[in-house]
């Protein structure tokens, strides 16, 4: 089965080039479209084009504001010829492992599931802490936490997106989510991938404040410290161009500082206070 993957982005530098290289053996195409970036991801995406001219479709659309942003999600979906298709943001970084399991199974069981519900690492802090589980905000068929849905089938009868960036979500003809459809067609499988989008994803927290919505996902906290047996996603460690940044840097002194103190008070607000999903 064919599947292509929907990658809307807008100044994603530091992390463009592993998310899409992370994939690129195991997608068929990638719509990798461009919405005004001001950093060096369209630089990023030329030179994957180059590399890649066969199953990268790359597009400059303009810019977006939480409104039109969800238009665009809808001209993707609205392109797509293939069985399946993935949603890629510039945040996301797969291990081998976990995309190509989810790809084996949808090979073998796709005529019959219509989702495919993973978990992710929120990273936090530098690539060597994520967040706590507690701190995951989204419910799928009852089990809570750092979970998502980016593999859908696109012939989910009237499959559209609607509402507006931070709330947006896929609804049926029916208007019911596709995370609300029937359980049996929905399989979980264990299969992270790494989240980077409490992190600077563009080379400032100024670069960052151009992109709507993102002004407030950039967080100071402490986070768990990856296993020292943990390893990270085979992406990292290949050749890059010179002019990509390492993902490797470690946090600031002041990051660490000023997470000391919040920290805490974040544990103790996500444990008495049930917070909103979306943004």
């Amino acid at each position: 089965m064919k599947i292509w993957a929907h990658t809307l982005v807008c100044n994603e530098e530091r992390y463009l080039w592993f998310v899409v290289m992370s994939v690129i053996n195991y997608i068929d195409k990638i719509l990798l479209w461009d919405t005004g970036s001001s950093d060096n991801s369209v630089k990023i995406i030329k030179e994957l084009k180059k590399r890649y001219p066969d199953k990268i479709d790359f597009r400059e659309i303009g810019p977006v504001n939480a409104d039109t942003y969800t238009k665009a999600r809808q001209a993707m979906l609205d392109e797509t010829k293939s069985d399946w298709f993935m949603i890629l943001d510039g945040d996301e970084v797969w291990y081998d492992d976990s995309i190509f399991k989810v790809r084996n199974i949808i090979e073998k069981s796709g005529a019959y599931i219509e989702s495919i519900v993973t978990k992710y690492y929120n990273v936090i802090g530098d690539i060597y802490h994520y967040q706590e589980e507690k701190a995951g905000r989204y419910s799928i068929d009852g089990k809570e936490g750092h979970i998502t849905i980016r593999f859908m089938k696109r012939s989910i009868p009237g499959l559209y997106t609607s509402k507006p960036h931070g709330q947006h979500g896929y609804y049926d003809e029916n208007n019911i989510l596709v995370q609300d459809r029937d359980i049996k067609r929905r399989k979980f499988v264990e299969a992270p991938f790494m989240h980077f989008t409490h992190m600077i994803r563009s080379n400032s927290l100024a670069e960052d404040a151009k992109v709507p919505k993102r002004d407030f996902k950039f967080k100071f906290e402490l986070g768990k410290d990856f296993p020292r047996d943990h390893f990270y996603p085979e992406v990292f460690f290949l050749k890059k161009p010179e002019f990509i940044e390492s993902p490797w840097e470690r946090m600031s002194s002041y990051y660490y500082v000023r997470s000391l103190y919040q920290t805490p008070l974040k544990y103790i607000k996500r444990r008495m206070i049930k917070s909103p999903v979306g943004y």
